[in-house]
């Protein structure tokens, strides 16, 4: 079962490969943008730095957050944008003709993911290090913590904006862009939880990223590291993973047992 289920999802990453590898406009976004966010938040880094006449570095602070956020929206549509080929090419019916399951669906997407979030990840790092100077061992071991909650919350916002394409049609395609924007006042990026009025915190308590922020500035302002909020952030992590496969697998069924993924249609939201 596990060499079946290894076979189909690399056939799912396989595709992907072909698609990237015959377009070129499919190539340079995997790059592009997280290079331009990085190369900007770096100069604005540096002008905060020559500011405040050394008394705090932003470099670690400020870029280092947007380079743990860039990568949580990299893998998050590295999802999407895979889910979204389907869409595109109306290959829906050929995948499910075919024996695979809804789990190895979503596992082709995961793997997908990965390998792009992968190169946009490697470009930032590279950029951030050489350009502007940002030593990743200030983070410490609690480097590859931040990183993993961020790529299970990722994953997990891939599948439900999938799922909503998937429930509701190509056109709400557009629904999808903006998530990230939508959760980033209360994933706290740039500022602390107490920030944020009151009654924004306890939503802010429901976004893992926050968890990984908090945990950020913590580490940079030499405190312990406190491992049980980091934990809990985990755990909210894999919990939305879990219901987020779930709801998508709900969406899958009702789109079989409605006709509705034999239909499918950009004109219309249903």
């Amino acid at each position: 079962m596990k060499a079946v289920f290894l076979r189909r999802t690399s056939a799912l990453l396989l595709r992907q490969f072909y698609l990237l590898r015959v377009s070129p406009a499919r190539i340079v976004p995997l790059f592009a943008w997280v290079a331009i966010d990085i190369v900007l938040w770096g100069f604005i880094t540096r002008y905060l730095n020559s500011v405040a006449a050394s008394r705090f570095n932003f470099v670690p602070a400020m870029l280092g957050a947007v380079l743990l956020w860039d990568f949580m929206a990299r893998v998050m549509q590295g999802i999407t944008t895979a889910f979204l080929e389907d869409v595109w090419s109306r290959n829906f019916l050929n995948l499910f003709a075919s024996p695979m399951s809804v789990t190895e669906y979503l596992g082709g997407l995961v793997l997908s993911s990965i390998s792009t979030s992968l190169v946009g990840l490697v470009v930032m790092v590279v950029l951030a290090t050489v350009v502007f100077g940002l030593s990743f061992f200030v983070y410490g071991a609690m480097l590859a913590a931040f990183l993993l909650v961020l790529f299970l919350f990722g994953i997990s916002l891939g599948i439900f904006g999938s799922a909503l394409v998937l429930r509701f049609g190509p056109a709400a395609e557009w629904f999808i862009w903006p998530i990230p924007a939508f959760i980033s006042p209360l994933a706290c990026v740039f500022y602390p939880l107490a920030t944020l009025p009151h009654w924004m915190q306890w939503l802010a308590r429901l976004i893992p990223a926050s968890y990984v922020f908090e945990g950020m500035r913590g580490v940079l302002a030499h405190h312990a590291m406190a491992a049980a909020p980091l934990a809990l952030g985990s755990v909210l992590a894999a919990l939305y993973l879990l219901l987020m496969a779930r709801a998508f697998t709900g969406v899958y069924r009702h789109a079989v047992r409605t006709g509705l993924i034999a239909r499918y249609s950009a004109e219309t939201v249903s």
